[in-house]
């Protein structure tokens, strides 16, 4: 698809390209670490995973995801220079394993992506009206909560790529100003003293290690966004890959300093306890204690909008992958469209609005009279649509790695063997293992007393998306052939 480069280019052209050239390295990490959403991950993820594994090992398991995940990237930075398109999955797997293959995993994607942008909403709208009620002393449904969240996501989705990129940049920052203050005062408090224990082989090298693993990659969901944007990039055959590196390496370490810093602030012989006890309000107990009021509020706040901040980044992603498909007529094609001033995906981010929006209003309605009561949402909503979406996501990356080998071993005298086949094998491997974990702790996972049908059913949906992909890429196949062949030409380079 060419550029825009005259006023008297033909609309239908200029509404199906994205804004061109806009993004640099930087502003793709920030969009990156947003869709991690530092803050999150230490006050929700990593209490989470020291509550439910009852193991203090939980640093190590963001260190080995992020070696696995670095092996991932080596081929997937590398493809980056091959191939632009903001289906980047979709784009990469029709590349190395074929069109149909390439269809069902676009499906899988789109599944993924929302599921995990939704399941934010719950979240969001428990913690706003949590904030809310402290600050003010009102009481606030969580779902009316979600839905202002819900009008600041799409009027971000719907403006260029650059003000979301400039807007994500000062949370992320405040974000990591505020784990690094937790981070010192954690160090500088240690009730046990500065302590290895948390890093110790024997408090993660045992029967917990598939349940750390499978908790903590959620942390690194989105990490492999940058490629979504690679239209959108400046030097897309550099700062895709650099961006990706970048953010991978950040994202390991200082999660990994980050919960053994605070494990060892609570102290390694309570931090078990503690976080069962208390869940994500533990960080801000502990900022209480430490803090004057306003700043453990401010905290709280920052809290907040790290949740935005992933919400804007996931939503970003899943309307790039309704136009990128759109645009190839795999699905309706006004998903392709794009704002004539902006070139950003209107109709694949309304899409998403939409599908947003009557997810917050079913689960306000079946959230009537819970027994949850106010929690609701962070005991449904949230843990069964994210812990879906991570399921989804390490069946693509693992997908994509497979299809890195493929791609790259066709010609093999232009790639070095490492990238070309060690590389991806590794992290095929090391991320097959993961997805397999993660279907056994499933029902630890959305906190499940026995056995429960959503153990089954949620992440029957996500492979049951990338079945329906292949029946549907097979429909094309014979009853569009024109279509199905134009898939893997100019749409995927």
């Amino acid at each position: 698809m060419t550029e825009h480069t005259a006023p008297t280019r033909p609309t239908a052209v200029e509404n199906t390209t994205l804004a061109r050239r806009t993004l640099g390295v930087p502003a793709l990490v920030f969009l990156i670490i947003a869709a991690s959403a530092p803050l999150t991950v230490l006050a929700g993820g990593a209490t989470a995973s020291f509550a439910v594994t009852a193991e203090i090992g939980v640093p190590v398991g963001y260190l080995l995801l992020g070696v696995i995940l670095v092996f991932f990237a080596l081929g997937y930075g590398r493809m980056s220079t091959y191939v632009q398109n903001a289906g980047a999955f979709y784009a990469y797997v029709t590349a190395g394993l074929g069109t149909r293959i390439g269809i069902g995993s676009s499906f899988l994607a789109l599944v993924t992506y929302n599921a995990m942008q939704v399941g934010l909403y719950g979240v969001f709208g428990f913690t706003a009206s949590s904030i809310v009620n402290d600050l003010f002393g009102l009481e606030v449904a969580w779902w009316i909560c979600a839905l202002v969240g819900w009008v600041i996501v799409g009027a971000l989705g719907v403006n260029r790529i650059d003000l979301s990129a400039k807007v994500l940049a000062v949370i992320v920052l405040l974000e990591f100003l505020v784990v690094i203050v937790v981070s010192v005062l954690s160090l500088s408090t240690s009730p046990e003293g500065i302590s290895a224990a948390p890093l110790q082989l024997e408090n993660w090298f045992n029967g917990s290690l598939g349940a750390i693993l499978a908790f903590g990659i959620a942390a690194f969901m989105g990490f492999e966004s940058g490629a979504i944007y690679s239209e959108e990039a400046k030097n897309p055959e550099r700062s895709v890959a650099r961006a990706t590196y970048i953010a991978v390496s950040i994202i390991a370490v200082f999660y990994a300093f980050s919960a053994w810093a605070f494990a060892v602030g609570i102290g390694p012989s309570q931090i078990v306890a503690q976080s069962q006890e208390w869940g994500p309000d533990l960080l801000f107990i502990f900022l209480d204690g430490h803090l004057p009021a306003l700043l453990v509020n401010l905290a709280a706040v920052l809290f907040m909008t790290s949740i935005i901040a992933a919400m804007v980044a996931f939503h970003n992603a899943a309307a790039r992958y309704f136009f990128s498909l759109g645009r190839a007529r795999v699905l309706p094609q006004i998903l392709g469209r794009t704002g004539a001033s902006n070139g950003a995906p209107v109709a694949g981010s309304l899409t998403q609005s939409v599908i947003g929006v009557v997810f917050i209003l079913i689960f306000a309605v079946a959230g009537v009279g819970s027994d949850f009561g106010p929690l609701f949402p962070v005991m449904t909503m949230f843990p069964w649509l994210t812990n879906a979406a991570g399921f989804g996501l390490v069946l693509l990356l693992c997908l994509t790695s497979v299809a890195i080998m493929r791609y790259f071993n066709r010609d093999p005298q232009q790639h070095p063997l490492f990238v070309r086949t060690i590389a991806p094998l590794i992290s095929a491997v090391g991320l097959g293992i993961i997805a397999v974990l993660i279907m056994f702790n499933f029902d630890v996972m959305i906190d499940s007393d026995g056995f429960s049908p959503l153990v089954v059913v949620l992440p029957g949906v996500i492979v049951g998306a990338g079945i329906l992909g292949l029946i549907w890429g097979e429909y094309l196949r014979t009853r569009r052939p024109e279509l199905y062949a134009s898939v893997s030409g100019a749409d995927i380079g």
